[in-house]
This record gives structure tokens, C-alpha cells and sequence, in this order.
């Protein structure tokens, strides 16, 4: 671990029990985050405090370098709290474990400083020209989750060559990810969304910003890492896919606990029985329950087993891969039905901007629109189950 990064407080504790040390901090600020259209200062303070963008960053350079398991269930109680929260920590942790691919000498640069996070998002058009020292790169990219509050961002361009004629990469890849400091791009402010907010994924361009030689790598399912650790045999999707099923489950999970409390108390306007009354309530309230807990029990069971394997054998499957896709997917859209059913049982409760219940239901919406969240994913692993080729871009 490098010097001056982490205390001893948060090296003895782990992830979930230091997002419970600041639990308050995080759930109370979430109205506020998204009235600033990102994460408030003072809980981006508590995150790094608790050193809670470092959890899949490679222990060589002051990370936590976490097993799958760990990853999902802190993932998890940080959703429970506030969503935009959780999918900033997703993104830039998933973005950090990218060092391991990463020259010693860069990745100790990119992360050397105790508040470091690197931040990326797909290009809208992009190239990365090569020139004498590294690389000029011009473009605009666009779904940064977080990158408002990064101090790094990652710059994804198809390379060239002198002549300009493209560059074949390794791997069949298209295209490097170039890491650049967050002051030397400029920012364009159209995240105008319907849910998680605060997550500010807007985006940002440059106009032929030099990138010095190494500091770039290629992007490619499993990353070629330079870090001796079965940890980093895991592609990056595997990584995205368990810690935003585990936003999805989080959520879910919030907003049925407090559909419970509002059953208790509440009696529609003109109807005969209370919804504690209610059968037809009794029955969609087990159901949620049921849903969710196997939903989470799925990715959790898949995550410790498959996990396990790959940290025994060093080794990764293409079925493993699949495993942890179907198993995600899955989830993400078992908590996006419970969290319908909420709303529909809380009823004119549930529309109310200081309720427990509406930027929630945003939030799980957006989730399902973003790319862990298309259930064509399911019919790449159906196809796979039936012998087709593998599609392995998100798995």
C-alpha cells in the first residue's frame, strides 16, 4: 500500500461497514446531490474518507482490490441510501480497476493522491492521432458517470497512425482508453435526465490534447493486466455487471421496505379496508419479497461461486462470463418489477418529490436504460446456451 493513502480506522473495517459509518451523511444528502446535479462536496468527502472509490483499485497503488462478493454487497448498501451515489462509486471503481493494465510508474500517478478517481464514458466521435511522445486526441464523449467530482478522465478514440490511416489494435480491439487530468477537457453540461441525477454523466471534448505515451491502454474483455492478481482476470463487465445489479437490487430493496411502513398506516381515500387489510396487497407485497430476495440471492450465490473459481484456478470461462451476465441482467429487471409494484401500492403516496418513493423510481428507470440494463443480454446468453457463438462484448 502506498504511503499516505488510508488509515488504519478504514483498513480494519470493511466496505459495508464503513458505508454504514456514514449512512446518514449519504441518505440525507441525496435531495441535495440532486439539486446540485451531482454528488455534494461534503459526500464526496465522506466516500474518499472511507476510502470508497478505491474498492476495485489494485492494493499495488492503496486499493482494496475486492473479490466479487464484497464488491456487490457494498454495492448494494450504498444504493439503499441514494442511487446516484452508488452509480458514481460503480463507475469509477470499475474505471480503477483498469490499472492494473497500467504502466506501475502511470497508475501510481493517476492514483497516487489519497482523493484520485478516474471517471470515462463512450465517445460521441472520437480519433487519437499518432505523434512524435504519444498521441493528439480530439473528440466528445458523453456518460461520465461521476466525473464532475473526478480528479482523472479516460478518453476512448480509435487510433491512427502518421499517414492517417487507422491502427490495427491487439485483441481485435477498437479503440484505447487515454488518461487524461480532469482540467484538461472541457466540459458540456447536458445531463437533462429523467433519473439518477446526481451522477452528472454529462459530457465533455478536446480538440487535439496531447496524451503522453503510456498513458493509455488498450481496450479489450479481460484487460491484459500487468498486476499479478486472479482478480484482474475478470473483464471489466463483470466488474459493472454485479455492482449495478447490486444498484438495482438496492434500490428495489428501499423502496419495498418503505411501501411496508406506508401499509401499516394507510387507508385509502373512500375505500372500505386499509391496505393492511388489503388481500390483494398482502399478496403483491409477498411476491415483491420473493422476487427480490432470489433476484439478489442469484447474483450473490453467482458472484461467490464463480469468484471463488477463478481466484482457485486462475482461470475464467466463457460460461462463467455468461453466468455472471444472466445472473445480473436478471436482477437488474426482478428489482425494476418490484419496484413497479411499489408504486403501485403506495398510490398518491408515491408521487411526492419528498416521499420515499419518486427520484427512487427514477433512479431504477434510468438504470434500466443504461447498457448493464438491456435484457437483450439475456438472448446473447440464450443464444450461447444453444451453442451459437458466444457475443461477449458485455459479458
Amino acid at each position: 500500500m502506498q504511503k499516505g493513502i488510508g488509515t488504519s480506522s478504514t483498513r480494519d473495517a470493511g466496505p459495508v461497514e464503513r458505508i454504514a459509518r456514514i449512512a446518514e451523511v449519504i441518505e440525507t444528502s441525496a435531495a441535495r446531490n440532486e439539486e446540485l446535479g451531482r454528488l455534494a462536496p461534503e459526500v464526496v468527502e465522506k466516500l474518499h474518507e472511507q476510502q470508497l472509490f478505491r474498492m476495485l483499485l489494485p492494493r499495488d497503488y492503496g486499493g482494496e482490490e475486492l473479490d466479487l462478493v464484497t464488491w456487490f454487497r457494498a454495492m448494494e448498501a450504498l444504493a439503499k441510501l441514494d442511487g446516484s451515489t452508488a452509480w458514481c462509486v460503480g463507475q469509477m471503481n470499475g474505471c480503477a480497476a483498469t490499472a492494473a493494465a497500467v504502466e506501475p510508474a502511470v497508475a501510481r500517478r493517476i492514483w497516487g493522491e489519497p482523493q484520485s478517481a478516474l471517471s470515462w464514458g463512450p465517445p460521441v466521435k472520437a480519433r487519437a492521432d499518432e505523434v512524435e511522445g504519444g498521441h493528439r486526441v480530439t473528440g466528445e464523449w458523453m456518460f461520465s458517470s461521476g466525473s464532475r467530482n473526478a480528479t482523472w478522465i479516460g478518453l476512448h478514440a480509435p487510433v491512427f497512425d502518421k499517414s492517417g490511416a487507422p491502427v490495427k489494435l491487439p485483441g481485435g480491439a477498437a479503440l484505447r482508453i487515454f488518461f487524461v487530468p480532469a482540467g484538461e477537457v472541457e466540459w458540456i453540461e447536458n445531463w437533462n435526465v429523467l433519473g439518477l441525477v446526481a451522477t452528472n454523466s454529462g459530457g465533455f471534448k478536446t480538440d487535439g490534447l496531447f496524451v503522453p505515451e503510456g498513458y493509455s491502454v488498450v481496450l479489450r474483455h479481460p484487460l491484459e493486466a500487468k498486476i499479478k492478481s486472479r482478480q484482474y482476470i475478470f473483464p471489466m463487465n463483470s466488474f459493472f455487471a454485479i455492482g449495478f445489479s447490486a444498484v438495482a437490487l438496492g434500490i428495489a430493496r428501499s423502496m419495498l421496505e418503505a411501501c411496508k411502513a406506508l401499509v401499516t398506516e394507510k387507508k385509502p381515500r373512500l375505500a372500505k379496508f386499509s391496505l393492511l387489510e388489503n388481500h390483494h396487497v398482502h399478496f403483491q407485497i409477498g411476491e415483491a419479497e420473493a422476487r427480490l430476495r432470489s433476484a439478489r440471492g442469484y447474483v450473490e450465490a453467482t458472484a461467490q461461486r464463480v469468484g471463488q473459481d477463478v481466484l482457485d484456478t486462475g482461470e475464467l470461462s466463457i460460461a462463467q462470463r455468461m453466468d455472471i451476465r444472466m445472473a445480473a441482467t436478471f436482477a437488474i429487471h426482478e428489482a425494476k418489477a418490484v419496484a413497479d409494484t411499489v408504486w403501485e401500492i403506495a398510490g398518491a403516496n408515491a408521487i411526492f418529490q419528498t416521499g420515499p418513493f419518486e427520484r427512487r423510481l427514477r433512479d431504477i428507470r434510468t438504470v434500466m436504460q443504461q447498457a448493464q440494463g438491456r435484457k437483450a443480454h439475456l438472448q446473447d446468453v440464450g443464444a450461447y446456451l444453444l451453442g451459437l457463438e458466444p457475443a461477449l462484448m458485455f459479458a
